[in-house]
């Protein structure tokens, strides 16, 4: 970057050197150096805001300032019958000069993305089917999932990365808190597996909204222009892009709803991991995370056993199976019992206090 600050400054001293030979304010050659550094300060503030902007937008903003004052030009060419030495026409001449390229100017900016390549040649694709966008989300990339999905071929479209997305995982990969790093890192590792997918069309969008500040309104934003779906699994923008009427792809949705279906009744093998909150209750989870809350299993921790599912509850969460272990030798109990009982009490009890007494 040290090369930007040699060019400004070389620059500066251009401008201010050409100000002070031709001197085109009727002052001395101070006043007219200071008239050059504001003029090419305001250039450089200019550049630094450019410098965030979209190549698009920019190119958009030339095109349509041209276009405006080319209909600027064509319209005063237009009124030649007028008297030019009238003071009101004069006035209307230079506010079509002004106003027509500002318009232009605006609206080519807001509508850029046009100029990008992938929609250029959209236009010219009519016939064709429409191209599906689907916007990936900070969290989704940072969660990993999305990879399988992708790998799996269930994924259509192509696959879009805002610049503005890549900036929020850079400032997480780079975070001095070392959970957040590993996070960052573990989403950039995913997109590359992304990329080197077979199949799947990964496209980095340049594509910002300075005027807006927060993430998620951008890709709200985004997905407008794109005409495309947002694949995240954020709660918050979940509900605030369906209020905007933009579709989401929810991963966690996605999740809930491949996981099993039991019924009533069923048996299935479980493995306890814990001892559940009520009494002689049991936990354990099936390989998508399910809860599985056991009764009667307390004394099987870390056992595969078979259970009979009860009931299954649906929560915010995902589901619930509620099941019982049904002992198999709780039945063969009884018969030893009342064999082993007799023996101490009626023989051994009675027998030493009478041996005692004699």
């Amino acid at each position: 970057m040290a090369w930007f600050a040699v060019a400004r400054v070389v620059i500066v001293g251009a401008v201010g050197y050409t100000a002070a030979i031709l001197r085109p304010l009727p002052f001395g050659a101070l006043p007219n150096v200071a008239f050059g550094f504001a003029l090419v300060l305001a250039v450089l503030v200019c550049e630094r805001h450019l410098r965030d902007t979209a190549p698009s937008r920019v190119l958009g903003a030339i095109i349509g300032c041209v276009i405006g004052l080319a209909i600027a030009r064509a319209i005063e060419a237009g009124l030649f019958w007028a008297d030019s030495g009238d003071r009101k026409v004069e006035f209307l001449h230079g506010f079509l000069l002004i106003v027509l390229p500002y318009l232009g100017l605006t609206i080519g900016a807001k509508n850029g993305e046009w100029l990008e390549p992938a929609r250029l040649i959209g236009l010219f694709q009519a016939t064709g089917p429409q191209r599906r966008y689907k916007i990936l989300d900070t969290s989704v990339i940072i969660d990993g999932r999305i990879a399988d999905v992708c790998e799996t071929g269930f994924v259509d479209g192509a696959l879009v990365i805002p610049q503005f997305v890549l900036k929020e995982l850079q400032l997480v990969a780079d975070s001095g808190d070392s959970m957040k790093r590993n996070r960052g890192r573990r989403g950039l590792d995913i997109l590359q597996k992304i990329q080197k997918m077979s199949g799947i069309e990964v496209i980095v969008s340049d594509v910002d909204f300075p005027e807006v500040r927060e993430v998620d309104l951008k890709l709200i934003e985004l997905a407008r222009t794109l005409q495309g779906k947002i694949v995240t699994n954020d709660f918050n923008l979940n509900k605030v892009a369906q209020l905007r009427g933009v579709d989401v792809l929810n991963v966690n949705e996605l999740a809930n709803s491949l996981k099993p279906v039991v019924l009533p009744g069923e048996i299935m093998k479980v493995f306890i991991l814990k001892e559940g909150k009520e009494y002689n209750q049991g936990v354990a989870y099936l390989d998508d995370g399910t809860m599985v809350v056991v009764d009667n299993a307390r004394k099987m921790i870390s056992k595969t056993i078979e259970i009979v599912v009860t009931s299954v509850l649906q929560t915010t969460a995902g589901k619930m199976i509620f099941g019982r272990y049904i002992d198999a030798a709780m039945p063969a109990q009884p018969s030893h019992a009342p064999v082993e009982r007799p023996r101490p009490t009626a023989v051994a009890a009675p027998a030493t206090p009478a041996a005692q007494q004699t």
